[in-house]
């Protein structure tokens, strides 16, 4: 892990963002494929906004108004009729403002969760689909990074950003609108300082879609290093890694702090400036509106309501200033998102897919070459023939090609050519929950999820009754062991089955296959976790287990062979002998003779 972190950090941040590919326009792709299905209530939404900034922008109106047209009138003894009508109009704006703020907040909530919602089940759904390469390559702190730290940036641009850039948008324009029209000359002085305050908002939107990328990268380097130092905290400790660990992540974690740095001083910069802007030209509104005003050219209610209004243009800078945080944020994450869900699946189930309406469990692999890196072959030409009902053990050193068999036959990889058959068809010609309904693997680190035994054992066949399930532990031995634990099968086996020993679940492994009842079984050191004594009990129920089904059992223990049908010793992806484990063994000069002899030795 040390060597992959250096090459990480070792790269400054700003080139690692170059580096990536651009995947603006899936991103934007994504945003509107996930917002479509809301046009008509985003359309209702548009103008229930215009409605809300249109009584808000009244106000300054009406209060110019009713200093020009309903003070005059009781100043003389007359009547306060208009006055009355002027606040009478206020309130409604005043109300109309509220409702309608209270709806949009309401209805763009229930729109952004819902998008979310289905954002989540995407990304969730998506990572299921892809392939065990994919994940292979893909670190799991990445994958916690893209549904979590992601997302939440994209929440954040729902439940705010839009609706302050609206905001903002609607206010300036309409705001710049009513103070020329209140007034030619003091408009014109108001508008002066537009064009610095465009210049200041590019050069804020240029530094910040920079760096806010680069806070993305380095938020998920902090979140990868920690997932994968927790995930591996007994390797981390039974190796004293903690200190190195600790030293690489105070590295990640500085240079997050420094890049948020780089944030707060260009907001630094830019807010105080655009206060700085706003007050002087208040100061100027003040000044030349008050001569006019001292001269008759304008009346005390417009130089109220210019103020008002001064006040209402500068205000959404700020609201501008987070939304362009927030939505540089929320690209960078819809980016690492729509290139997540850009990524296709090198498992994918054909467009036509046969139906096999029975199953026997014979397997031919045709010519099978494959290899998990270009130009270094692990399976040359693997031609092979296994009956249905037949027993295969698979024998030979580390790196003989045994696993990559088994992955194979279980189509969590594809052979690069060469064609694997499941009953004479093509494995990449059923749809993979159709051959993994009649294929299923056990291996020697079989995931338990949290939960209770019996939710465990019922993990592939979630509609299994509860007589079934102790049926199934029967028949693999686990039960014993199983009446043992303090609620017996309703036992919670805590994360990762951490309540149960190494041995245990592999039994409840055991039977989860045996009850998933699959046609064909694979068996990737499988008893390697087990004892002797837990081990005798798998032996005696693995004549069970197998029976009527196809079976590949690979093992370096060769008491597990012993029940073997056929043996199969391999070495570098070719097959060296093949015969029944008696046959082998009478062979003196033989592979499996010697590995036996050695076997037999080691137990003396």
């Amino acid at each position: 892990m040390e060597f992959a972190w250096r090459g990480r950090l070792d790269q400054a941040p700003d080139q690692a963002v170059e580096d990536q590919t651009p995947r603006r326009k899936e991103a934007r792709a994504l945003l509107g494929d996930m917002l479509r299905p809301y046009r008509k209530q985003l359309i209702w939404l548009a103008l229930v906004v215009l409605v809300e900034n249109a009584a808000r922008l009244s106000v300054p109106r009406l209060v110019q108004i009713g200093i020009d047209h309903g003070l005059p009138p009781l100043m003389r003894g007359g009547s306060s009729s208009n006055l009355v009508t002027v606040v009478v109009i206020l309130c409604v704006a005043v109300l109309l403002q509220a409702v309608s703020r209270m709806y949009f907040l309401q209805k763009s909530g229930w729109i952004g969760q819902h998008v979310l919602l289905d954002l989540r089940r995407r990304v969730y759904r998506h990572f299921q689909k892809l392939d065990v390469r994919f994940h292979d390559r893909y670190t799991s702190g990445r994958v916690v990074s893209r549904s979590t730290n992601d997302v939440e940036a994209i929440q954040e641009l729902l439940e705010d950003g839009f609706d302050s850039l609206i905001t903002a948008a609607l206010t300036l324009v309409g705001t710049a609108i009513l103070l020329v029209t209140l007034n030619v000359r003091l408009g014109l002085v108001c508008l002066i300082s537009f064009p610095l305050l465009v210049a200041l908002s590019a050069w804020f939107r240029r530094e910040s879609s920079k760096t806010y990328r680069v806070v993305r990268e380095t938020a998920a380097l902090v979140i990868v290093q920690f997932v994968e130092t927790m995930t591996g905290i007994k390797a981390v400790q039974a190796y004293r890694r903690q200190p190195r660990n600790q030293e690489i992540f105070k590295d990640v974690a500085d240079r997050y702090r420094t890049i948020n740095e780089r944030i707060f001083r260009i907001v630094a910069i830019f807010m105080p400036t655009v206060k700085l802007i706003g007050n002087l030209t208040t100061a100027a509104v003040l000044l030349f509106g008050g001569w006019l005003a001292l001269h008759g050219h304008m009346t005390i209610g417009v130089l109220a309501a210019f103020l008002l209004y001064l006040r209402m243009f500068f205000e959404p800078m700020q609201d501008i200033t987070q939304f362009f945080n927030t939505f540089q944020s929320a690209t960078s994450a819809l980016e690492k998102l729509a290139g997540v869900l850009a990524e296709k699946p090198g498992i994918a189930d054909p467009d036509r897919p046969v139906t096999l309406e029975k199953v026997d469990g014979a397997i031919q692999f045709d010519d099978v070459h494959f290899g998990y890196v270009d130009d270094r072959p692990v399976l040359p030409g693997l031609t092979l023939d296994i009956p249905a009902g037949q027993t295969v053990a698979l024998v030979g050193t580390t790196g003989a090609g045994k696993t990559t068999i088994a992955k194979l036959m279980a189509r969590f990889y594809d052979p690069t050519s060469g064609r694997i058959l499941l009953d004479g068809v093509d494995v990449r010609a059923l749809t993979q929950d159709a051959l993994r309904q009649d294929v299923v693997m056990v291996t020697q680190e079989n995931f338990m999820f949290e939960g209770s035994v019996a939710d465990n054992i019922r993990f592939g066949r979630p509609d299994a009754s509860d007589e079934q399930i102790r049926a199934a532990a029967s028949a693999v031995g686990a039960d014993q062991f199983i009446e043992l634990l303090p609620q017996g099968f309703d036992t919670d086996v805590a994360k990762r089955g951490g309540r149960l020993s190494a041995g245990q679940r592999q039994l409840v492994a055991f039977a989860r296959a045996f009850l998933a009842d699959p046609k064909v079984l694979i068996l990737d050191e499988a008893t390697s976790s087990l004892d002797i004594p837990s081990e005798r009990l798998v032996q005696r129920a693995l004549e069970t287990v197998l029976a009527d089904r196809t079976a590949l059992i690979i093992a370096h223990r060769l008491s597990t062979v012993e029940v073997a049908d056929r043996v199969l010793v391999l070495e570098q992806g070719r097959v060296l002998e093949d015969g029944s484990p008696a046959d082998l063994i009478g062979s003196s000069d033989g592979r499996y003779a010697a590995l036996h002899d050695a076997w037999v030795s080691s137990l003396a």
